[in-house]
């Protein structure tokens, strides 16, 4: 049992932020999809202590819509909106690409990623793209095609996806150094990723809904692989500075 707890102990710890209305169904699922790809989890919300350099990976996870505050837009009446857990996120989006740990936003956590970085979004999808089909659930009715030779490309193959929707906001203006990954047929942003060395990745879908997808469950295997060398990376170059002069 001793043997267990250290390995499980020694597994990359990723904080996974949640809706504080919907956290409670939103994070075992996630943190489901976590411990299958080899990681372990912590739950963080708007109200308790969360700090980057606590973690080797962070996951922004769904639900609430972004105030528009934050990308110089007009909010929508229809729009709920917590400004508490926007802070919160952006924060640590910001604070996880200066200490270059991995990021994976799940739907409204890819928009933050882009909202953190400069980016905009559009409130309605399909008052910007005539096409798009009104889709509301967690089963796979959407196709998404992804972009050659992107990450999401590498990790989970080029070919379209079939993926859920539980969305009505999308990615308008990229932020700093990102690029679309995946769009939908209609041309609405499904995936946006960094254009360097990180793992950066924001998904407009709910992969937590589909881990029984060998694709879906690549997602967070990426992301813990990449948490895992971060987190080496760090031990190594604790221990040569900690070793003393001879």
């Amino acid at each position: 049992m001793d043997r267990l707890l250290r390995r499980y102990r020694n597994r990359p710890l990723i904080g996974i932020t949640t809706s504080a209305r919907s956290g409670w169904r939103i994070f075992p699922a996630i943190a489901l999809s976590v411990l299958l790809a080899g990681g372990r989890a912590v739950w963080w919300r708007v109200g308790r202590p969360a700090s980057i350099r606590d973690v080797d990976g962070l996951i922004v996870g769904g639900g609430d819509d972004i105030s528009a505050d934050l990308y110089g837009g007009r909010l929508m009446p229809e729009a709920r909106v917590d400004p508490e857990r926007d802070a919160l996120e952006r924060r640590l989006v910001r604070d996880a690409r200066t200490l270059r740990r991995p990021v994976l936003g799940i739907c409204r956590g890819a928009q933050m990623m882009n909202v953190a970085l400069g980016g905009s979004l559009h409130q309605d999808i399909y008052a910007v793209y005539a096409d798009a089909r009104r889709h509301w659930t967690v089963l796979p009715r959407k196709t998404v095609r992804v972009v050659g030779g992107t990450y999401l490309a590498r990790i989970s193959g080029p070919d379209e996806m079939r993926v859920n929707a539980l969305h009505t906001q999308s990615v308008a203006d990229l932020g700093r150094g990102l690029r679309i990954a995946a769009r939908e047929p209609s041309g609405v942003v499904q995936a946006v990723e960094c254009t360097g060395d990180d793992f950066y990745l924001g998904v407009q879908w709910h992969p937590e809904h589909l881990i029984y997808a060998r694709r879906q469950r690549r997602i967070f295997q990426a992301l813990v692989e990449a948490a895992r060398a971060r987190a080496e990376h760090r031990a190594q170059a604790q221990a040569v500075d900690e070793m003393e002069p001879l």
